[in-house]
This record gives C-alpha cells, sequence and structure tokens, in this order.
C-alpha cells in the first residue's frame, strides 16, 4: 500500500450527520484529493515542493474562502463545513490541509474580522478566489507563546509605518502575496501595545528569508518573513491601533478550530490506512485484525477520534451561532491534537516494519501530526487557556 492509495480507503462515518450539502462538499473533495493529490503526495514531500497548481484549484472550487460571504467573494457557508473541508484534505496529505487552515482562518480572517470595509473590499476577494495566498505573522525567533516579548517593531513616520524585525514559522511565508504582521507599536504597554499591519509581497524592505527544512508537513512552507525599514502606509493598519494582539486571540479561536480539524483528519487517514492493512497483513496463518490484541488498539483508536471530531463540531457549531468559543476551540485543539498523536503512533506499531517505511502511509503521517500539538498555541498554552476559561465560571469566595 502506497501513501497515494490512502485516498482509495473506505469513506469514514461521522458521529454526527451531514446535510446533504455537506455530503455533496465531502464527496467533491474526496474525488479532488484522490484525483489531484493522492497522487504527488510522496514527490511533495521528499522535495518539500509547494503544491502550487493543487492550492490554485481549491480556490476555484471555494474552498480557500469557505467561511466569508458571497458578497466578499466566499463560499458563504460555515465553521463546520470548515471543518469537514479541512478533514478531508488532512485524511490525504496534512500539507494541504495546513495551506489552507493558514491562508482562510488566520490570514484572510483577519482582515475579514478586524479589517476596515475598505481593507475587506481589497483583500477578501483575492483571497478567496484563490488569485491571492496569505500569510499571517505573530510568532518571532525569541516570542513563541510569550507574545509580549516580541521584537518586530513599527514606528509611525511621516510616511505611515517603518517596519523592522523578523517573523519566524510563517506557514505559506515565501509564497504569499500578502500577510497580516503583528508588531509592537508602544513597547511600554506590553501586549496593548501590539498592532497589526498588512504588507504585500513586493513592499520595499520586505522579503521572505529561510525555508525551514522540517520533519512533516514538509509541502507546506514554513519560513521567516523580514522587514529591514518596510514602509508600510497608515491605510495599512488592521483595526486599532495596540489592539493587534487582542484582534489576534479572537482570530485563533477560529484557528484552533481548523488545526482540531486537521489533526482529526491526519488521524483518520492513518486510522484508514491501519484498517486496511490489518485485514491485508497475515500471520499464524490468519489476518492479524482478527487478533483481540489489534481489535483493541482500533477500538481504542476509532473511540478517541470520534469523540475529539465531537469536541471539534461543538466548537464549530457554537462559532457559526456567533457565540465566544475560546475554551471550546481550545479544548477541541488540545484533545484532537493529542489524540491523533497516539492514534498515528499506534498505526505505526499496528504497521510493524512496513511502518518505519516510505512505502506504506503511517510514517508520513507519523511524521506530519506532531506540527498539531505545537502550531497556533501548543498544548500547555491550551491547557492554561482551558483553565483561565473555566476559572472565570467558577471564581474564587475568598
Amino acid at each position: 500500500m502506497t501513501a497515494a492509495s490512502i485516498a482509495e480507503v473506505t469513506p469514514n462515518t461521522y458521529p454526527f450527520t451531514l446535510t446533504e450539502d455537506q455530503e455533496q462538499l465531502r464527496d467533491a473533495i474526496r474525488k479532488f484529493a484522490a484525483r489531484e493529490i493522492a497522487p504527488h503526495i510522496m514527490r511533495w514531500d521528499e522535495a518539500s515542493e509547494f503544491p502550487s497548481a493543487a492550492v490554485k484549484q481549491l480556490g476555484e472550487m471555494g474552498l480557500l474562502g469557505i467561511i466569508f460571504p458571497a458578497e466578499y467573494g466566499g463560499s458563504g457557508m460555515g465553521y463546520v463545513d470548515y471543518m469537514l473541508a479541512i478533514e478531508e484534505l488532512s485524511a490525504v496529505d496534512g500539507s494541504i490541509g495546513i495551506i489552507v487552515a493558514a491562508h482562510s482562518s488566520l490570514c484572510t480572517n483577519h482582515i475579514f474580522l478586524a479589517g476596515s470595509e475598505e481593507q475587506r473590499r481589497k483583500y477578501v476577494p483575492r483571497l478567496a478566489s484563490g488569485e491571492w495566498l496569505g500569510a499571517w505573522g505573530l510568532t518571532e525567533p525569541g516570542s513563541g507563546s510569550d507574545a509580549s516579548a516580541a521584537r518586530t517593531m513599527a514606528t509611525r513616520t511621516g510616511q505611515g509605518w517603518l517596519l523592522n524585525g523578523t517573523k519566524t514559522f510563517i506557514t505559506n511565508g515565501s509564497h504569499a502575496n500578502v500577510a497580516v504582521v503583528i508588531a509592537v507599536t508602544d513597547r511600554s504597554q506590553g501586549t496593548h501595545g501590539l498592532s497589526a499591519f498588512l504588507v504585500e509581497k513586493g513592499t520595499p524592505g520586505f522579503r521572505p528569508g529561510r525555508k525551514e527544512n522540517k520533519l512533516g508537513l514538509r509541502a507546506s512552507d514554513t519560513s521567516e518573513l523580514i522587514f529591514e525599514d518596510c514602509v508600510i502606509p497608515e491605510e495599512n493598519l488592521i483595526g486599532k491601533l495596540g489592539e493587534g494582539f487582542i484582534d489576534a486571540m479572537r482570530i485563533l479561536d477560529g484557528g484552533r478550530i481548523s488545526i482540531a480539524a486537521l489533526s482529526l483528519g491526519i488521524a483518520r487517514g492513518a486510522l484508514d490506512a491501519s484498517l486496511k492493512y490489518v485485514k491485508e497483513r497475515r500471520q499464524f496463518g490468519k489476518a492479524i485484525a482478527e487478533f483481540q490484541g489489534i481489535q483493541w488498539k482500533l477500538a481504542d483508536m476509532a473511540t478517541e477520534l470520534d469523540a475529539a471530531r465531537l469536541l471539534t463540531q461543538r466548537a464549530a457549531v457554537l462559532k457559526d451561532a456567533g457565540q465566544r468559543v475560546t475554551r471550546e476551540s481550545s479544548m477541541a485543539k488540545l484533545y484532537a491534537s493529542e489524540v491523533a498523536v497516539r492514534i498515528c503512533d499506534e498505526a505505526v506499531q499496528l504497521h510493524g516494519g512496513y511502518g518505519f517505511i516510505k512505502d506504506y502511509p503511517a510514517e508520513k503521517f507519523y511524521r506530519d501530526v506532531k506540527l498539531c500539538t505545537i502550531g497556533e498555541g501548543t498544548s500547555e498554552i491550551q491547557r492554561m487557556v482551558i483553565a483561565r476559561e473555566i476559572l472565570k465560571v467558577h471564581p474564587s469566595r475568598g
């Protein structure tokens, strides 16, 4: 069984009912993934090749603007549809899933939620259609979980703003046409002194830096963004001055739903590959699927996957209802990512020696999945967020 054959596995049964439109969306994505993604997975992975043509096709299908209204060039769907799309793509190749997630729920969504109407009209249709690709820059070499340690500085000038600094681990960084960049505008105010800016490709003083050589998700571009006396016009400030971090945290509420969905997809791909393998692999005169020890592993994998999907669906449903989902999205991201790591680990174990070689998809799922417990807030940060949220509901009575 090769990596390319994973799209041929029997469709997964969802623990919740899909609408007719959602079934059509799922089926369309599965057919696309089988035809346009699966045959190229290992070549993209080995060469760290960005799948430009496939991303363009996703834009033409409306999947890069799935959560945005039609009046801005989007598909007018919701987060439940979005999580479904990310899962389906990631079940074949997590690199595609994270490219779409960073473009849609981080960059484009920041512009849509915090930008002016003029900014929305200018950028969202281009991004939603796939004409442009977006990136989102928060992390720096010295500030990951601690955003207040950011050093990228935006200084006001007569022409607008002068941007200096470096962002790192930026998905789509080398290929993006526009990036949303969080920079310090008043160091004395901590996180309340951070603001967001739109920086277009080709702006003097802005260039992508080193492209990272990664463990997994290798077809996804992860690189530095470097700013050296980069002049940003005043109208490229997104949202209010000093509220870039506040807006970024709102964006991450939705972004964590997408990482939960990415986790679900990778885990489901690993489980489906395992189910196929254990039915075919024979030892001691019978398929290893007939051994109770194997069956129990599969039962645990499937149960945890469904539980993770339901947590993710809850967050998506509440997000579609316009509710604040900080707690729910963090729970979904935390649980789904850690479950996905366990499932992919078991998938390698079930494949035995074949799980350790590139002729079978288990090893790639295993490499790809670990990022899910790190990106858009580590598991440790998610636990801090969840604890803070539940303590608000149950304050101390000293």
